[in-house]
């Protein structure tokens, strides 16, 4: 069976738009688009308020970053659960507390431009964020974390364009204690077909289909789009691989490079995306 691996682009749905997801005030947010995996995280350091910054003006619709907790139940952005790849120092996450990692260069290992960067809480990277862009907020850890981080965003009152990427257990910890609070399926199975419909039969808003998809996704897409849940798909940074994407219903894309995803997108005619603060 022929298989297409896939990428993306982007339409911006302003309030004017009725098919967009409205938050309270009244804004929209984008029905499709480039999602900047860590921010732009080609020339800034990833997951850092430098990536996500340049993320928001490359014109990115949503954006993704991964939340850990630190040893004194601290809410810090890093993708991995050790502090070793991308700063420089050296431990796991879990083992050290917020000053601690606050003492470390997040910027250095990338290029002399960044060096002093630092590893940011959720707080900071929320403050940044523009009101009508999605946030892909990728939990690493317990139960613990997943409640921490759904209050942080009900405080902060994103709310109505934040979703939390995690598995079943941490999404019921969330929810039983901000009901109102987004989750995208991260309980990925052996096959598409079953990650598809266990997704359609559980209380989720986002499915995030990881790999090489085959034909079968325009059918898969068209189902979840029934089912009222939203698609994202990891990841591609291939030209030609957009429109394709898009004839088979993906909505969102992750992309490494989104600076050059986003041109990609433009040359099919998708507007770049316009933040709102």
């Amino acid at each position: 069976m022929m298989c297409y691996k896939v990428v993306s682009f982007l339409v911006v749905i302003f309030i004017s738009w009725p098919s967009g997801a409205q938050s309270p005030e009244g804004i929209s947010l984008p029905d499709r688009g480039v999602c900047a995996h860590r921010g732009a995280m080609m020339t800034p350091p990833e997951n850092t308020l430098s990536a996500f910054k340049a993320a928001i003006e490359s014109g990115a619709h949503m954006i993704e970053f991964d939340v850990h907790l630190t040893k004194d139940s601290q809410l810090v952005v890093i993708h991995d659960y050790t502090v070793d790849r991308t700063t420089d120092g050296t431990g796991k996450v879990a083992d050290l507390t917020l000053d601690q990692i606050k003492e470390l260069d997040a910027g250095s290992h990338k290029s002399a431009k960044f060096v002093g960067e630092k590893v940011p809480t959720l707080s900071e990277v929320l403050e940044v964020m523009p009101v009508n862009i999605w946030l892909n907020v990728h939990l690493k850890g317990s139960p613990e974390l997943a409640i921490r981080v759904a209050r942080v965003i009900e405080e902060k009152n994103r709310l109505h364009q934040s979703f939390l990427a995690c598995g079943m257990e941490a999404a019921k910890a969330a929810k039983s204690v901000v009901p109102e609070i987004m989750i995208c399926n991260m309980d990925r199975r052996k096959t598409v077909a079953q990650y598809v419909e266990e997704t359609m039969d559980g209380d989720f808003d986002f499915i995030q289909i990881p790999g090489e998809i085959s034909k079968e996704l325009k059918h898969f897409s068209r189902s979840l789009r029934e089912s009222g849940v939203r698609i994202n798909f990891v990841r591609s940074d291939v030209r030609e691989e957009y429109e394709m994407l898009y004839d088979l219903g993906i909505e969102f894309i992750l992309c490494d490079d989104v600076v050059n995803s986003i041109k990609y997108a433009e040359a099919l005619g998708i507007d770049r995306h316009t933040p709102v603060f």
